[in-house]
């Protein structure tokens, strides 16, 4: 029986009594890619390494992503175990990426930075060859500084037991990476895309198109897409399963007080389960605007399971399908964008703010009242990793509207192109400039830092990423 050790920071999985590293051994339940069929004896083209370990909370603690007084207590129980996975690349050249996926809902800008440099550090990597995705679970524990963002009224002791949770979870963070450096074995890539039937775009309008609040729009875009990364040893046999899909895990709603990834974290156990040994990891797109329908009510936790049953459904029916090949060389690029903010207004406007704005609009005020200059622009990490002429990955970091697909799409053409939001840092919700002229709830701006997106912060993101994608080679349009 698998069992995968606790929070404790163990990153080995036991088999039948022998502790292996995750992902070694490998479960041969999908078809096999057809350049393993056809016999073919070339040489691996990459070297990758997996490696994981289990981060949920060892005594009940506050959970992150609702803000009612439901979720003003600490957590009881888990319906599933949440994960820090890593997978580290190499290409035949040497170059070397490691991506963390976290089942977790945020990490604001002072916690990311303090992990980063610590894997900088102890990886040896550049930052630039670093990425950290997060599912955005709305049923995990909070992190970092999260309840001074959000104003949320946590007693001493709780505070104290986030902190301890924070400092152990960087601490997994950056063992789980080195051992997946560590695990470097040959490997071949392939991808291929698929398609997601629960994302609901969640913004409603009113008949002379003014914004009126949240529910499920099946007339609004979306990012459906399921896009899939199969990582093969030589002999064809499954290692890994890297997906990705583009909404908010909200499944469970504000009265669920049991840990879970929800249908992210369901999806992932559902594709383990059915290939023994292979590591599935989730990466959030940009599904700031979209939730997943159906969600809360007395069905709840059934629904959540169902939506990670048919997501790792299409992720194993695309994985055993026709994929492209992924090859190498892996150029992999950072930078972070200077994203405008909106002009600050006027105290009286600010004292008018009320909704999802106020913990912003109470923000400047007391910065104003410390004669503290606010910003003028907000640093947007950004990523971008070329494999080869085959498939790029853009990482955008915030809660990132469904918009930026089709923006990254139309920047860069939407062939061979994954994008991503949730990456590195998550530090409010980036809107496109449509958005933003609309305003309600996905306009409300940033957490740890002060102020709210302009409308040409879409501009900047989009030619940054496009400079970025040049850089790495990827090939234009």
């Amino acid at each position: 029986m698998k069992r995968t050790m606790s929070f404790g920071c163990a990153l080995l999985t036991r088999w039948s009594g022998q502790v292996v590293v995750a992902g070694l051994i490998l479960g041969l339940a999908l078809a096999r890619p057809a350049w393993s069929q056809s016999g073919s004896e070339e040489k691996a083209p990459w070297r990758v390494g997996l490696a994981r370990v289990v981060i949920t909370p060892e005594k009940p603690l506050w959970m992150m992503g609702y803000g009612s007084q439901a979720r003003f207590r600490p957590s009881e129980g888990k319906l599933n175990d949440l994960h820090a996975k890593a997978m580290a690349l190499e290409d035949s050249e040497g170059h070397r990426a490691v991506l963390v996926t976290l089942d977790l809902c945020i990490i604001g800008p002072a916690e990311a930075k303090a992990l980063f440099d610590r894997l900088v550090s102890e990886t040896g990597l550049e930052r630039r060859q670093l990425l950290v995705n997060l599912s955005h679970t709305h049923s995990g524990p909070i992190t970092g500084d999260a309840p001074e963002y959000f104003d949320l009224p946590l007693p001493e002791q709780d505070r104290q037991a986030t902190r301890q949770y924070t400092a152990k979870l960087q601490d997994c963070v950056c063992e789980v990476a080195k051992t997946a450096l560590a695990d470097l074995k040959p490997a071949r890539l392939s991808w291929g895309k698929g398609k997601c039937d629960f994302v609901r775009n969640r913004r409603l309008y009113d008949e002379q198109g003014r914004y009126r609040g949240m529910g499920p729009n099946p007339e609004r875009y979306v990012d459906d897409a399921v896009p899939v990364l199969r990582v093969d040893a030589p002999d064809g046999s499954l290692r890994a399963l890297l997906f990705g899909c583009a909404c908010h895990p909200v499944t469970l709603c504000d009265n669920n007080l049991k840990i879970s990834g929800d249908y992210a974290g369901f999806a992932q156990d559902d594709v383990e389960a059915k290939h023994a040994g292979v590591q599935a990891m989730f990466m959030q797109g940009c599904g700031a605007d979209a939730n997943s329908h159906p969600r809360c009510g007395p069905n709840q936790e059934e629904n959540a399971r169902k939506q990670g049953e048919s997501l790792a459904t299409e992720v194993c029916r695309v994985a055993g399908g026709a994929l492209q090949p992924v090859r190498g060389p892996l150029r992999v690029g950072y930078t972070e964008a200077k994203a405008p903010l909106q002009p600050v207004p006027s105290r009286e406007e600010l004292k008018k703010i009320s909704g999802a704005m106020t913990h912003n609009s109470r923000r400047m005020l007391a910065a104003l009242d410390r004669n503290q200059p606010l910003p003028t622009h907000h640093a947007q990490p950004l990523a971008v990793w070329q494999f080869g002429s085959d498939l790029t990955l853009v990482a955008i970091s915030g809660e990132v509207v469904s918009a930026y697909a089709r923006l990254v799409q139309q920047a860069l053409g939407p062939e061979r192109l994954w994008v991503a939001g949730y990456s590195n840092e998550v530090d409010g919700y980036l809107a496109d400039a449509t958005i933003v002229a609309e305003g309600g709830y996905e306009a409300r701006g940033l957490f740890g830092d002060i102020g709210l997106y302009a409308a040409d912060a879409q501009d900047a993101v989009v030619a940054a990423i496009r400079q970025l994608a040049s850089q790495a080679g990827r090939p234009q349009p």
